[in-house]
């Protein structure tokens, strides 16, 4: 009898919590709206075009659409109570004055590039902030500078660019459609790195909302903002509207090649060779590595081997290329016909993986057609891996299936090794000779599997990375390392393991930031930054 009663009991509890939790969600809506509404003017309202709640048709289709990683797109993952589709930076400041009235979090996408999803996705209810509308780009030629919004793409600023100027540039990602309002605020790095730096070392100033719904720009928010929000990763200190960004000389012609080897045309040997004169080479010269397991042609396709890609950008032409890479690199037997000679816009198509002749309207394209669910990791290496090291790696990228893995190196040094590590958050500089991305896709219903072998490959590495702290990057976001408690609560100590990882030393002066710009802490994550507390 006693069971019966309080097997009872136990469900009433659970119905009337859940009417109480549906109808607190209920009024919360309404009051949110309101205070929206309430907060706008008749010239700049928030009208119900840029507002989308889960009852709206096409809440959906906006929530997904700029979710690159379909890992948190499945049904179980949390999802916004809004979604506010800005047009105006006052829409921007109503959104932070109501959520802050309201107790919701607020996640801010630009691109949906997050590793882990954290632009979108959030344990405590919670409003997006999606700048898809916020990307206007004017570019100063005259002057070398541009004026980006926050929501605009990589490749939509690398378009706007070459419209206006076939010998300018921008040194940002080799994907093109990432969100400057996240990719800059991890710092950003590119094929052009090696001569000037990374995407924030070139941004000359900014324009951010606050959370007293201030928008300032360099000179007013101060140096200590202005250096936080160019490397100290999103989502920590405010809502950044826009960047001014210096653009760089680029040679009206480019070379490009990717010349690929597989284990049984020496590539142990050539990626050994690779490290230790890629970070090197002239500042003109870039040479990435991308290896990944694929069937062996030496065999009719009935065994696997690893294949070692070397994919190059040279500022310059083929003419003076090739005599630079017979005195760096003969071993890679790089020849005139394996090179193409393009502009450098082209070049920036070339990288990211479209075919031969598409069109540059390309680069207007916000969405990958093709995304597949995959987990990534990232570390940063000092010396050379032996070749026993390597053949250990081969052996662990053949244990996944074809096409699934791999990994990527991009090599440092040049205009890297002569910037501070103290000079924005980005701390990984001098003495780092390349930095490696890990990749699987974990798509085909046994997600835990393939994500419990990165993080073993992650394990072996480990004697060959960088140490005390092993190194991280803030924009390939790793939640392996720790997360913030429930609400976004943590400590010091408990960020600290993290934050030292992905910005050294830089990291108590990111919380100090923090704490005179966002002492309640109102912007915050899994992984965000924290304030100390106050006495």
């Amino acid at each position: 009898m006693k069971s019966e009663l309080h097997l009872m009991f136990t469900c009433l509890f659970l119905i009337f919590s859940f009417l109480y939790c549906s109808l607190t969600l209920a009024e919360t809506h309404e009051n949110f709206l309101q205070c929206l509404s309430d907060h706008s003017s008749n010239s700049t309202s928030i009208n119900s075009t840029l507002i989308y709640t889960p009852n709206n048709p096409s809440y959906f289709s906006v929530l997904n659409f700029s979710i690159q990683n379909p890992r948190f797109s499945s049904p179980s993952t949390p999802k916004p109570l809004f979604i506010i589709t800005p047009t105006n930076a006052s829409h921007i400041q109503a959104t932070i004055a109501c959520s802050r009235k309201h107790g919701l979090q607020i996640r801010v996408r630009s691109g949906g590039h997050d590793f882990e999803g954290l632009s979108y996705v959030s344990d405590v209810p919670f409003v997006v902030i999606d700048l898809i509308n916020f990307r206007s780009i004017n570019v100063d030629v005259n002057n070398r500078s541009a004026w980006i919004q926050a929501g605009a793409t990589t490749g939509e600023v690398y378009y706007r660019i070459a419209e206006k100027s076939p010998t300018l540039g921008f040194p940002g990602a080799i994907a093109t459609t990432l969100g400057v309002g996240g990719f800059f605020s991890g710092g950003g790095y590119g094929n052009m790195l090696r001569k000037y730096g990374l995407s924030a070392d070139n941004i000359i100033d900014a324009e951010i909302v606050d959370v007293e719904g201030r928008i300032l720009d360099r000179k007013s928010m101060g140096e200590d903002l202005f250096w936080a929000i160019r490397g100290g990763g999103g989502g920590n200190f405010g809502i950044v509207l826009s960047w001014k960004i210096n653009l760089v000389p680029v040679p009206s012609i480019v070379t490009v090649f990717t010349v690929n080897r597989n284990l049984e045309q020496n590539a142990t040997n050539l990626v050994h060779k690779w490290q230790h004169i890629a970070s090197k080479l002239d500042k003109d010269l870039f040479i990435l590595v991308r290896f990944q397991a694929v069937t062996n042609p030496s065999q009719g396709g009935s065994t696997k081997t690893i294949q070692a890609s070397f994919i190059s950008l040279f500022l310059g032409g083929v003419d003076r290329l090739l005599p630079l890479m017979e005195r760096s690199f003969p071993e890679l037997g790089l020849v005139r016909e394996d090179c193409r000679e393009i502009s450098w816009i082209d070049s920036v198509i070339y990288f990211a993986g479209f075919p031969s002749g598409q069109s540059r309207d390309v680069l207007l394209q916000r969405a990958l057609e093709s995304r597949v669910p995959f987990k990534g990791k990232s570390d940063f290496v000092k010396v050379p891996i032996p070749e026993m090291g390597l053949e250990g790696l081969w052996e662990r990228l053949l244990e996944e299936d074809v096409g699934r893995a791999l990994m990527q190196l991009t090599p440092y040094g040049g205009k890297m090794s002569e910037i501070p590590e103290w000079k924005t958050p980005f701390p990984h500089r001098a003495g780092i000779i390349y930095k490696v991305l890990y990749f699987v896709n974990v798509d085909g219903g046994t997600e835990f599997v393939h994500i419990n072998w990165i993080r073993r490959l992650y394990n072996y590495m480990t004697p060959y990375v960088s140490k005390s702290p092993r190194e991280a990057y803030v924009n390939y976001r790793d939640l392996d390392f720790g997360t913030n408690g429930k609400n976004g609560t943590t400590t010091y100590s408990r960020a600290r393991i993290w934050g030292m990882k992905y910005f050294k030393n830089n990291f108590n002066r990111l919380v100090r930031v923090k704490t005179l710009v966002d002492p309640s802490n109102f912007f915050r994550n899994q992984q965000s930054i924290p304030p100390l507390p106050s006495l």
